[in-house]
């Protein structure tokens, strides 16, 4: 008997705006602060979908806007100005065109859902999406204080 494969966007209806603000990174120094007044800030975003195969990163700033429907929660992020961009270091197929350049302006479509310990995470889908392969961003861990002793003389 097949199992079923997990549900990977989680329905989810219970996040508020003020809960999603706040900075969010991925591996490679990717991070994205999405600020309380519906502005953001983005740091090396990959492109979602088959975007992603070009392997450009952009860096800018924009809005974003966290929507519901009867499929779950989802941030619309518009990047409206491209900042700087890079490329990942990926090695091109013999034979296959030259990648798309990075755009000037993009929008992605984060999936919101809940960790086990229900904390928020936001993720999209990379590369093929029947492969369901998922770009997750996690909250950013607050900056560890540097423990000082100090002595009493």
């Amino acid at each position: 008997m097949r199992r079923p494969l997990p549900v990977l966007r989680g329905h989810l209806h219970d996040a508020t705006a003020a809960e999603v603000a706040g900075s969010w990174e991925n591996i490679d120094d990717t991070r994205l602060t999405l600020r309380p007044d519906g502005t953001a800030l983005l740091q090396r975003l990959d492109g979602q979908y088959f975007d992603f195969d070009d392997g450009w990163r952009v860096s800018g700033t924009g809005t974003w806007e966290l929507t519901d429907d009867a499929d779950g929660q989802d941030v619309r992020l518009t990047m409206t100005t491209r900042t700087g961009s890079a490329m990942r270091d990926t090695t091109a197929a013999p034979g296959t065109s030259t990648p798309a350049p990075p755009p000037t302006t993009y929008t992605w479509h984060f999936y919101v859902d809940r960790d086990q310990h229900r904390a928020l995470k936001l993720f999209f889908f990379y590369g093929d999406p029947d492969i369901g392969n998922t770009y997750v961003m996690r909250r950013q861990a607050a900056p560890r204080a540097t423990a000082t002793a100090s002595r009493n003389s």
